[in-house]
């Protein structure tokens, strides 16, 4: 984990034991959904349920009081009414209990009166010296130490690389699922509510030495600390990025953020260029944020623009053309001597332009193999842009239904097909360039999930697509700039 142990947030996320306030054994409540969803995960830390009047609940040990407990649990998870979360805290505090997650809502998201009843938990916090998260919050994920405190079910088969850190509670959660559609996870998720201690650059500089969170992605409403957030995130994006989507730009926008988590909001003008300054690649959406996300957690840098599309259908080449030129891309024409190693490859009703569209081709070697090796090796080009139409389905009907000088049985094309697969990712790996596919094929086809478990992001839509490779550029021009800007620094203070 790196240095996340020296983080207020590390009790949080990686607590050995935990009181939790607010379960039973009624399925009703909130805290008994979190301590089974903590359960199921496989959570091996001690587990303390705080209940006054139950013996046992969901099958352990119940305590009336902290004062029962021998030990001192690293984390509170607080799930009660918020009058009284207040006497819960406090509690908290008289035990020595170092952090608490507060998922209780009803504080400043609900007007003066809520915010005094926050303020009120924060000065408590602080006299006792207990860091929390919240409140109004929906709790945190950490597959890789099986801890779950939120309402969603998690499974260790969703352990990923992406950092995820949201004002928005529900919003983590949903994307566990949608995220598992695409054979991703996260490595840590933090739903932060009202920020009333810990916020979101305190949770940027904690991902930012987890090892396992290859890229960070931010739900914003509104930032408590935003030159601390920028300070932050100019040294975490030199090494690896933040993708961030902002929806409190709009009049609109911002009036959901308040009710929401009380956030106070700016418009879309300053955000930009204060993701700009810091290295930040804002999206445009939720569904952006996390093509993002896999795109630059996976993908090495771009030193350049020069893009090239290989397609097997001038749809969707078109279209990946049309958003890769919006995207800030460069498509540029083949060079006569990379035209003339790709005519012996290329179908004679295909297209020599940049897209690439190879048409009809059943010669797999090529398409796999022979076709990306010259274009990685093509110095014009910084990144390709690949359309997959493979349907390993759709191909294996004509096995034993058509004559074959290869394949006798469907199992025997599908080795093969599943190896060259494999053969395909060694080369796109054995080479410093970018590759992102796009598919209308889902993780229900063979060829497609061996990409994605393979580390080659296939995304829905040849737009899409295009758009996470313009943005994979952008961050390499930031991170770039951030760098030489380090690198003086440190020259000036050598002088």
């Amino acid at each position: 984990m790196g240095n996340t142990g020296r983080s207020p947030l590390y009790h949080i996320m990686n607590p050995e034991s935990v009181a939790i306030f607010g379960a039973s054994n009624s399925m009703l409540t909130m805290g008994t959904s979190l301590l089974i969803n903590m359960m199921e995960l496989g959570y091996k830390g001690e587990i303390f349920p705080i209940h006054r009047e139950l013996e046992e609940v969901q099958g352990l040990k119940a305590y009336r009081s902290l004062d029962e407990i021998a030990r001192v649990p690293d984390t509170a998870l607080i799930v009660v009414p918020a009058r009284v979360v207040p006497k819960v805290l406090m509690d908290c505090g008289k035990k020595g209990i170092p952090s608490a997650i507060i998922v209780s809502g009803g504080f400043r998201e609900l007007g003066q009166e809520g915010m005094a009843l926050e303020k009120e938990i924060s000065e408590i916090a602080k006299k006792y010296g207990i860091r929390f998260i919240g409140p109004n919050c929906i709790g945190v994920v950490h597959p890789y130490h099986r801890w779950n405190t939120t309402i969603f079910h998690y499974t260790a088969s969703m352990d990923g690389f992406i950092g995820m850190v949201s004002q928005s509670g529900s919003f983590i959660t949903q994307m566990f699922y949608h995220l598992k559609k695409f054979g991703l996870g996260f490595s840590q998720g933090l739903s932060i509510g009202n920020q009333a201690d810990l916020d979101m650059a305190d949770c940027v500089e904690y991902l930012g030495e987890c090892k396992r969170t290859k890229v960070i992605g931010l739900y914003i409403e509104g930032l408590t600390r935003p030159d601390k957030l920028m300070r932050v995130a100019r040294e975490v994006s030199r090494k690896k990025p933040i993708i961030a989507v902002y929806v409190g730009g709009t009049e609109s926008g911002s009036r959901a953020g308040r009710s929401h988590t009380g956030a106070l909001s700016a418009s879309d003008a300053i955000y930009d260029g204060a993701f700009r300054q810091c290295g930040i690649v804002r999206a445009s959406s939720i569904e952006e944020l996390f093509d993002f996300c896999w795109a630059l957690g996976t993908q090495p840098l771009m030193t350049g623009n020069r893009t090239v599309v290989l397609t097997h259908s001038g749809g969707p080449g078109a279209a990946a053309a049309d958003a890769a030129e919006r995207s800030g891309l460069h498509l540029p024409p083949l060079s006569e001597k990379t035209r003339a190693k790709l005519r012996e490859a290329v179908p004679q009703t295909g297209s020599l332009n940049n897209p690439i569209d190879l048409t009809f081709t059943r010669n797999f070697e090529d398409l796999y193999q022979e076709i990306p090796r010259i274009l990685f090796e093509d110095p014009d080009f910084d990144g390709v842009l690949m359309y997959f139409l493979m349907s390993m389905e759709n191909l294996g009907r004509l096995v034993g239904k058509a004559d074959s000088p290869f394949f006798q049985t469907m199992e025997a094309f599908r080795e093969y097909m599943l190896g060259l697969c494999r053969r395909f990712v060694d080369l796109v790996r054995s080479r410093n360039k970018p590759l992102i596919g796009s598919s209308f094929l889902m993780r229900d086809e063979p060829f497609i999930r061996e990409l994605e478990d393979l580390g080659i992001p296939i995304i829905p839509s040849p737009e899409r697509s295009a758009r996470a490779m313009g943005a994979l550029y952008r961050y390499s021009r930031m991170r770039e700039a951030l760098e030489q800007e380090a690198s003086e620094r440190r020259g000036t203070a050598r002088a």
